[in-house]
């Protein structure tokens, strides 16, 4: 049987590049679409890079941590990879859509396997109008910002918010404010799924909000959409043992 092609990639950070010439010298280094499965060699934020980079290929990625933050990544070990690859488990994930109109009337859509956050851009405070599933839930949240989370990325900006972790496999999302004013206890709701939440600014004018999708930002937004994207799935490949399901576990004992 012959041997899994490998395309690796790595962050531009030394550290990253060293490995990836290591690694490539030793086990053969194909162009991405002609890959069976990518090595992403960084942190966290490059791991999401690549995903985005890769989706249309229907290539399993495989992360190794050579930076400062690794949740999505595995281990950094060279001496076996083969055999890690072979006896990696697989997570399936559907990211976010965000559909964001602009004060100037321009539409803007991005996608975000973390979360869509929307932040106040200005001194004063956000005051938000939450819908979902074209009902109004929420009149008014006056807040420095709220995001909507995937299950992947609830131990990331969603946690740290004060947000609920959510297991792999859940078909929920997070809804979270950060730091609510109005209502001052609200802390978010966990939605379906399937739902669609839509953020209307009240006041732009004088109380501008900026929305961000994976680091993809846009300012001055008048209305926010988000739903989940079934058609995207992203494929990241874990050791055994280690797959996001028991990291998120593990995270909650912490």
């Amino acid at each position: 049987m012959p041997r899994p092609k490998i395309a690796f990639v790595a962050s531009p950070v030394p550290i990253a590049q060293t490995a990836m010439r290591e690694l490539a010298a030793k086990h053969g280094d194909v162009p991405q679409p002609e890959a069976d499965v990518i090595v992403a060699l960084g942190g966290d934020g490059f791991m999401l890079q690549t995903l985005h980079a890769t989706q249309e290929l229907d290539v399993p990625v495989y992360g190794m941590n050579r930076g400062t933050v690794g949740f999505l990544m595995n281990e950094f070990h060279e001496e076996d990879l083969r055999a890690r690859l072979d006896e990696a488990e697989e997570e399936v994930i559907n990211p976010l859509t965000m559909t964001a109109l602009t004060v100037d009337g321009a539409m803007h859509e991005a996608l975000a396997i973390n979360e869509v956050s929307l932040l106040r851009a200005g001194p004063q405070a956000a005051k938000l109008r939450i819908t979902v599933d074209g009902r109004l839930r929420m009149n008014e949240l006056v807040c420095d910002g709220a995001l909507v989370a995937t299950p992947a990325g609830s131990t990331a900006y969603n946690y740290s918010a004060h947000g609920p972790i959510l297991p792999i496999g859940s078909d929920v999302l997070a809804l979270t404010a950060m730091s609510a004013f109005r209502p001052r206890r609200w802390r978010g709701a966990l939605l379906p799924k399937k739902a669609i939440v839509r953020f209307d600014v009240i006041d732009p004018g004088k109380r501008p909000v900026m929305a961000d999708a994976d680091g993809k930002s846009v300012r001055d937004v008048v209305s926010v959409e988000i739903h989940s994207e079934p058609k995207v799935a992203h494929r990241i490949l874990f050791d055994p043992g280690h797959g996001l399901e028991e990291r998120l576990i593990r995270e909650q004992f912490a």
